[in-house]
């Protein structure tokens, strides 16, 4: 398809009438069969409506997909089809990094702390993918993978570059997209702008210098399912000169405050995820990945969460978060506890809930575990972002506003500076 351009200012009936002429072109791509282009997800659809537009215009990354469509007009074999997807993804990444961390031009009025440009032209680049039709035959299978190389390279996932050396802690840092886009879909993640400020630093902690590496997950079952949590952090937890001291899991909270989940448990709790898919059950582990068998009911943080609570890392108060949802051994109906479960539990909700947060948690801990590492690994969940209070309707308000530039902000140093004391906390390896 030809990624669509919207007028200034766009318009309810432009809006529709694009969504159906979509409809249209996602049903012949379907029964085109091999090569000739698959549906849009719920998710990709939604980068066609006038607030994702208007967050890439006001960027300046509105030119990303309309320029790897031009590319892929190009691509005459598969072989061109990886380099060229691979090189996109990776560079998109880059240009988010740069942009939060205040190289190159700003590219529109939106302030560089925003995670939003990346998410929607990253969408917008593989409904791009997803539609196009090479002059090659190409399966569903090889659209897969390129649509996976795309997510890899595009969230910084295949470019963790830790350095060697005593000298130096090793840091990886990973945050979520934007979530829960049909309450707002104006919604930012600070998780998602932590990794962009902190991927490629050297930050000072009490012990030595740390070296930060980021990576940004979707937020979508499926994606945990097969494994692209272990698939990013098993390379750089195997042992070598380069495998990480530290892993923190940094995901948005629902309250004003910062909470170190203490345990974390392996149940999917059914929350919608981004594509409106729901998953309910015992948190699915891939066969390949190194674990603990039997697979736990929980697992543990080993962040120095006494350390981080006691620091003065920022204005937003932190917290050891020992709460838990367990099913009591002999029981069959779950209760809530406030200090961790009980021997013989089984798990409902960690501390970070029973949604991705705690999923994400649990496996890094469970990787952890399973290849006995005594590495501090867990989950930190910031205060929930918000809009000023004159700007709270999705309906009728802005995209940006002051107030909440000045929480993103807030919320982006005070994680940097927990992740400082975790580091601090930790022993380079050799």
């Amino acid at each position: 398809m030809r990624f669509p351009a919207f007028p200034r200012p766009c318009t309810i009936g432009a809006v529709l009438l694009l969504c159906a002429s979509l409809a249209v072109e996602g049903s012949a791509a379907a029964a085109a069969g091999p090569g000739g282009g698959a549906p849009l997800t719920v998710e990709e659809r939604r980068v066609f409506r006038p607030v994702p537009q208007e967050i890439l215009r006001r960027s300046g990354f509105e030119t990303v997909a309309p320029r790897f469509e031009r590319a892929l007009d190009g691509v005459r074999t598969y072989r061109q089809a990886t380099r060229l997807v691979s090189g996109s993804g990776t560079d998109l990444w880059q240009r988010a990094v740069d942009r939060a961390q205040g190289r190159g031009p700003k590219g529109g009025d939106l302030s560089r702390s925003d995670d939003r440009p990346l998410y929607w032209a990253r969408l917008a680049m593989s409904s791009v993918l997803r539609e196009w039709r090479p002059a090659f035959e190409l399966s569903e299978e090889r659209r897969g993978a390129l649509l996976a190389r795309l997510e890899r390279a595009s969230r910084g996932q295949d470019s963790i570059d830790l350095p060697p050396g005593r000298r130096i802690k090793r840091v990886v840092v990973t945050g979520f997209d934007p979530f829960q886009l049909d309450a707002d879909i104006r919604r930012s993640n600070p998780s998602g702008t932590s990794a962009l400020s902190l991927d490629g630093r050297t930050i000072r902690t009490a012990s030595g210098p740390a070296r930060v590496e980021t990576a940004v997950f979707p937020v979508r079952w499926a994606d945990f399912t097969h494994g692209t949590l272990e698939r990013t952090l098993l390379p750089h937890l195997r042992k070598g000169p380069r495998r990480a001291d530290v892993v923190v899991d940094v995901s948005e909270g629902q309250g004003g405050r910062f909470d170190v989940d203490r345990y974390n448990g392996a149940w999917r709790g059914g929350a919608l995820d981004n594509d409106n898919v729901s998953r309910t059950g015992v948190v699915p582990i891939p066969r390949w990945s190194p674990t603990v068998r039997p697979q736990p009911q929980w697992t543990t943080t080993t962040l120095p969460y006494r350390d981080i609570v006691a620091a003065r890392t920022g204005d937003f108060p932190v917290r050891d978060n020992t709460a838990v949802t367990e099913i009591p051994a002999g029981a069959s109906e779950p209760v809530q506890r406030p200090d961790g479960p009980t021997p013989g539990s089984t798990a409902r909700a960690g501390g970070a809930g029973n949604f991705l947060a705690n999923e994400i948690a649990y496996r890094t801990t469970l990787l952890r575990d399973g290849l006995r590492l005594g590495i501090p690994a867990g989950n930190v969940h910031t205060p929930l972002l918000s809009f000023g209070p004159d700007d709270t309707d999705p309906a009728t308000g802005r995209i940006t506003d002051p107030f909440l530039v000045r929480e993103r902000l807030a919320i982006t140093r005070q994680t940097r500076a927990i992740i400082e004391v975790a580091a601090g906390s930790a022993t380079s390896h050799p």
